[in-house]
């Protein structure tokens, strides 16, 4: 994970060592001519190292996203369209599917043709859905080519609240269960996956902290800071504006890392709770896609995770980048289902 704003996590081991290899002496050759020929040689750089599929694209490529247009996770998919159009000289149209909690866009990106010409901005729900009894796709049923973003849960209460730190909350709840109340996201959602992890984590009951569903965390933050509800989970990011503005204030933060623009805000570990969960985002597409279209697309996306323009987003954004290729982002996507499914069942929240 991120350790500041400006830093990104890259494991590069999907694109090979000759690729990189080449960009170099492409970039080199390049800057050895002047005019036209410079360009074309920075051009080349840019784009001829990750044309790896001679066929493909054949046509336009849907990006399916399994939620609203305007929010964070659109954005994201919308900004990642308009540069691997640009990369691969190709129409790229962003539909968003909805519907289910996200259930509705991950099986349209599951079920489609495995040609290359649909793909989809998955999410952490991959990992959550089939475990609610919502649906029967998982992490196994896509191809996974880039991870592009993960932002870890945070505990957040009103600024006048009497809690402290994170220690301070856990032990309450152990103490007086039922007594406390959190919010961020809908029954089930990744913030209530991850309260009741942290929770079981500490040999607490999951329902010590009982769960309001809301639409989303802006107005669960406002709840906690109107003082009906007393804590969000949501991702610091998505209740930095409250915590800038002094009426919240950050406890700590599920990941092993500080996040990115909270510098001050101590992780679970250092607070002696060993736990981590959140919320992610990568580029998938259908089962037995072929693996020179996946190659393609990967080297494109990782370049595009690197690039200034995305960077600049994420920042803005206060979203967290990292990057995985696709066989990282496959084992990742597969462990994180375990953990997740585990959390779900033994929490009580499976169907």
């Amino acid at each position: 994970m991120t350790t500041a704003t400006s830093s990104i996590l890259f494991r590069r081991r999907g694109i090979a060592a000759g690729a990189v290899l080449s960009i170099a002496a492409l970039v080199l050759a390049g800057c050895s001519n002047s005019g036209d020929e410079e360009a074309g040689g920075d051009a080349a750089a840019n784009g001829d190292t990750c044309d790896i599929s001679a066929e493909y694209p054949s046509g336009p490529i849907e990006l399916v996203v399994p939620f609203a247009a305007g929010g964070g996770t659109d954005s994201v998919a919308r900004l990642i369209a308009e540069e691997l159009g640009s990369a691969m000289d190709a129409q790229i149209n962003v539909v968003n599917r909805t519907g289910g909690g996200g259930v509705v866009g991950h099986q349209a990106i599951a079920t489609a043709n495995p040609n290359g010409q649909t793909i989809g901005l998955v999410t952490a729900e991959l990992a959550m859905l089939h475990h609610l009894g919502l649906t029967d796709v998982s992490p196994e049923s896509v191809t996974t080519i880039s991870q592009m973003n993960a932002d870890p849960a945070g505990l957040t209460v009103a600024a006048d609240s009497e809690f402290e730190s994170v220690s301070d909350v856990i032990d309450h709840a152990r103490e007086n269960p039922g007594d406390l109340v959190a919010s961020g996201t809908a029954q089930a959602g990744i913030w209530h996956v991850s309260l009741a992890g942290m929770l079981l984590a500490e040999d607490v009951d999951a329902d010590a902290i009982r769960w309001v569903p809301s639409e989303g965390a802006a107005p669960a933050l406002q709840e906690v800071v109107a003082g009906g509800v007393d804590i969000s989970t949501a991702s610091l990011a998505e209740n930095r504006t409250m915590i800038e503005a002094g009426r919240a204030k950050a406890l700590g933060v599920m990941d092993e890392e500080r996040a990115p623009g909270f510098d001050e805000v101590e992780t679970l570990q250092e607070q002696g709770i060993d736990f981590s969960m959140g919320t992610w985002r990568g580029i998938a597409g259908p089962a037995d896609m072929d693996e020179d279209i996946v190659a393609e697309l990967e080297c494109h996306l990782g370049q595009i995770a690197e690039s200034e323009a995305y960077t600049t987003f994420m920042e803005d954004a206060g979203l967290g980048m990292l990057y995985r290729n696709a066989e990282e982002f496959a084992t990742f996507a597969e462990e994180d289902d375990v953990t997740k499914g585990d959390i779900i069942r033994e929490a009580g929240l499976a169907e």
